[in-house]
C-alpha cells in the first residue's frame, strides 16, 4: 500500500496507517513526509512502514511491533517512550533519541543530536537497543536507566570522542559501548570506564551485524576497533538530593 503525505496533516496521517494496519496490510509506503509529528505513535502489528522524507518529532511514540524504516533524516524524539519494533533511520537523528524507550531497536546510520538515549529503561531484563552509526552529542545517556546504547562514532576521525561531554550524566541502568576512546573527564561522576569483557563483546557483535544488515557496512571493519564500556557506579546517584 502507497500513501502520497503532502499536504497531510499528522493527524489524518495516522489515521490512515491505523485504518491500513486494521486491514491487514503489512507493508506501507509512506511518499512525500514533510515534518509531520507523532508518525507511528501508538502503532501495534506486524507491519512496516517505509518513510520517504523527513518526519517530524516523536516518531514512533508508545509503538509496540511495527517496523518503521525512514528514507532521509529523523527529528527530534525519535522513539519516544517505545515499548516494541523497530526504527531504522538511513540518515541522521535530532535530539533525544530513544526518550525513555522500554523495549525495541533504533539504528541510526549517521549522527544524533543531544541527550540521546536519555532515560532509557528496562524491565526484568527487557530494554531498548540504540546503535549510531556516527556520533552524538552532550549529554548522551543522560538519566539512563537501563537498555543498551552503543555508538560507533563511524564519522570520527580516529574513533576519537574529543568534542562529546557530560556522557552518561545521571546514569544509574544499562550500559554505554563507545567504538574509540574517550577521557575520563568527558563523563559523568557517575559513571565508570572497563574494557568489554565476553558478554559485552557479543552484544556489541549483534548490535553490529544488525546496523551492518541494514546500511550495507562490513561489520569485520567496524569491529577491528577498540570499544569501551561505560557502566554506572551507583543505582541512585542523586538520591541524597531528594530523601533524607
Amino acid at each position: 500500500m502507497e500513501i502520497n503525505a503532502r499536504f497531510m496533516s499528522y493527524r489524518d496521517l495516522n489515521a490512515a496507517l491505523n485504518q491500513a494496519v486494521d486491514a491487514g496490510t503489512t507493508h506501507i509506503t509512506v511518499q512525500n513526509v514533510n515534518g509531520q509529528r507523532y508518525i507511528g505513535t501508538n502503532l501495534h502489528g506486524r507491519v512496516t512502514v517505509e518513510l520517504h522524507g523527513t518526519p517530524g518529532n516523536d516518531l514512533a511514540a508508545f509503538m509496540n511491533g511495527p517496523a518503521i524504516i525512514v528514507r532521509g533524516n529523523g527529528q527530534d524524539g525519535g522513539g519516544n517512550t517505545m515499548n516494541g519494533g523497530e526504527i531504522v533511520i538511513h540518515g541522521h537523528a535530532g535530539d533525544a533519541l530513544g526518550l525513555a524507550a522500554r523495549g525495541g531497536s533504533i539504528l541510526v546510520r549517521d549522527d544524533a543530536g543531544y541527550r540521546a538515549g536519555i532515560h532509557m529503561k528496562e524491565y526484568q531484563g527487557r530494554g531498548a537497543l540504540v546503535v549510531i552509526g556516527g556520533g552524538a552529542q552532550d549529554f548522551l545517556g543522560e538519566y539512563m536507566a537501563g537498555g543498551t546504547l552503543i555508538v560507533l562514532g563511524l564519522s570520527q576521525r580516529g574513533a576519537g570522542w574529543s568534542h562529546t561531554r557530560f556522557v552518561g550524566t545521571g546514569m544509574h541502568g544499562g550500559a554505554i559501548y563507545l567504538r574509540g576512546r574517550i577521557d575520563s573527564h568527558q563523563i559523568g561522576k557517575e559513571v565508570g570506564i572497563a574494557p568489554p569483557d565476553d558478554r559485552d563483546t557479543r552484544i556489541i557483535q549483534e548490535a553490529v551485524a544488525k546496523y551492518s544488515e541494514h546500511f550495507g557496512t562490513d561489520p569485520k571493519r567496524i569491529l577491528d576497533a577498540e570499544f569501551v564500556k561505560l557502566f554506572p557506579l551507583y543505582l541512585r546517584p542523586y538520591g541524597r538530593l531528594y530523601a533524607y
